[in-house]
């Protein structure tokens, strides 16, 4: 469900924003919480439902790993403390490079291991690095907030889930506080500023210049080659719609969490 795609504009914003709006102005915030929550991880598992176990888990098992560093002696912090990051690189590496070692290994030594071709688990860079830093901030006596339910949303909240910006605990956590958001109406309005300017970079810039870049590249896709201006084109407009797609992006994450009065850090100035 991409942020511009219409599930996510006229079915999937709608419903979230409209709940968690009356559910802010009857004083619930606590509910308001654990719906972004729920509705938080219905987007992850709207791409692959098999996936979300996985996403669970990892929320699940940091969190208690993270409690128990914040309280047990510094003794004992480090070897929990490699215990953890190695579960999470050990994940991160099965899922992203296992395939990819077994091909190495494979035209090293002439053996024939079978690829376990693993379904990449969506953004499991992003709430993994996410987690990584969250221990080690626990390990250096950092965490002041254990709340699970606070937690599990500062790692699944949809608008940073899929790609970023990447936050520390201390960031994203205390502006979900008690769940009630103060000046609605005024993060509305920025919130709603951004995101359409980001909805612009994406479908009137950056996908006008794939309308350029894509012709150039089926060219040498086909075994041809693209003539010079061609290829000039070709290169500068696929830059150009790179570009705006991760700007607007940036922009669109931004601004979608502006209007839960969420203010994401910035993670998109220049080139």
């Amino acid at each position: 469900m991409l942020f511009h795609s219409d599930q996510f504009l006229f079915v999937f914003l709608p419903i979230v924003f409209a709940a968690w709006w009356m559910l802010q102005r009857i004083g619930a915030g606590r509910l308001a919480q654990a719906w972004l929550l729920l509705t938080s991880l219905v987007f992850y598992g709207w791409w692959e439902p098999r996936l979300l176990p996985l996403l669970l888990t990892s929320i699940a098992g940091n969190y208690l790993v993270g409690r128990y560093l914040a309280r047990t002696t510094a003794v004992g912090r480090r070897p929990l403390l490699v215990c953890g990051l190695l579960a999470n690189l050990g994940s991160l590496a099965y899922f992203k490079y296992a395939d990819f070692g077994i091909g190495v290994w494979n035209d090293l030594t002439g053996s024939e291991i079978a690829a376990l071709r693993p379904v990449l688990p969506l953004a499991i860079s992003f709430f993994t690095f996410q987690q990584m830093a969250f221990l080690i901030d626990a390990a250096r006596g950092r965490m002041t907030d254990f709340d699970p339910l606070r937690y599990a949303l500062f790692v699944s909240f949809f608008p940073q889930l899929i790609a970023g910006p990447i936050v520390h605990h201390h960031e994203l956590m205390p502006q979900f506080g008690s769940g009630r958001v103060k000046n609605l109406d005024r993060h509305f309005a920025v919130g709603l500023t951004i995101f359409a300017i980001g909805l612009f970079k994406k479908t009137v810039l950056a996908d006008q210049f794939a309308l350029y870049a894509d012709p150039v590249f089926n060219i040498a896709e086909r075994g041809q080659l693209p003539l010079t201006g061609q290829a000039w084109v070709g290169m500068v407009a696929f830059t150009l719609q790179i570009y705006f797609d991760f700007s607007a992006y940036s922009d669109m994450a931004i601004g979608v969490g502006r209007l839960f009065g969420i203010v994401l850090p910035l993670n998109f100035d220049s080139p």
